[in-house]
């Protein structure tokens, strides 16, 4: 099999259709079995009680918040070093999952952190930048929106993706560099995790499931992006004529 097959969007709207069920089952069977787990299944925490079982939610939404954003950029690099047209609609379809992850992070932090900080924001170090990766996943999906050549719309939102990257480190190491409010890591691949096991393979088992999620998601946009912008491709009036 020629990999490189696939980076024509002919090609690739056939394949992702065949994956898009795949993933979202494997994500819907996941989310399942990861929320039985953290809810069910897991110990109370001696210090925080139950309040602590957001964790299952916010910490997996947390890790894709950044993922995502890095993958955007991956994609958007490829597409401004090779002017890939599939690269950069994988960005686009990335984005707005990426928005949403971002968003869920935020709220589910500001519900575990009243219990346990008594206020549902403040102004920490991590809590900061993540609100600007929030700012900058808006920014580049509203970029593309105002832009109404794609291609120069393309390559505007790669380049701003590229330059906002370097807020992720910033988020993740934000805990070591500044005396923050926000815990520290609780899984370090230099050590031992520090929670029992149960509540690790809730949280991990939450994580595949979030990016099973998203590999779905991304794949149903694309799809629909590829038919928009090749609509006047034979093949797309084909397909729309026989939906029609």
């Amino acid at each position: 099999m020629n990999l490189y097959t696939f980076a024509s969007p002919a090609h690739f709207y056939t394949l992702a259709g065949r994956l898009i069920p795949w993933f979202a089952w494997g994500a819907g069977l996941f989310t399942l079995w990861g929320l039985y787990i953290g809810f069910f299944q897991a110990p109370t925490d001696f210090q925080q009680g139950e309040a602590y079982r957001i964790i299952f939610i916010h910490v997996p939404a947390a890790w894709m918040s950044m993922f995502i954003y890095l993958v955007m950029a991956f994609w958007g690099a490829i597409g401004l070093a090779f002017n890939t047209r599939l690269s950069f609609m994988m960005a686009r379809a990335l984005a707005p999952t990426g928005a949403m992850f971002t968003f869920i992070a935020l709220w589910s932090g500001a519900f575990w952190g009243k219990p346990m900080w008594g206020a549902w924001w403040v102004w920490d170090a991590r809590l900061t930048s993540e609100l600007i990766l929030l700012f900058l996943y808006v920014g580049i999906i509203a970029l593309w929106a105002a832009i109404d050549d794609i291609r120069r719309g393309d390559r505007a939102g790669s380049l701003l993706t590229l330059i906002g990257a370097i807020n992720v480190p910033i988020i993740y190491f934000s805990v070591k560099w500044w005396n923050t409010l926000h815990q520290g890591s609780s899984i370090n691949l230099m050590k031992a995790p520090s929670m029992a096991k149960t509540m690790l393979l809730g949280m991990l088992v939450l994580a595949i499931a979030a990016w099973l999620y998203t590999i779905a998601v991304a794949l149903v946009r694309v799809r629909r992006i590829i038919l928009e912008r090749e609509r006047q491709s034979e093949w797309v009036k084909a397909i729309l004529a026989k939906e029609s």
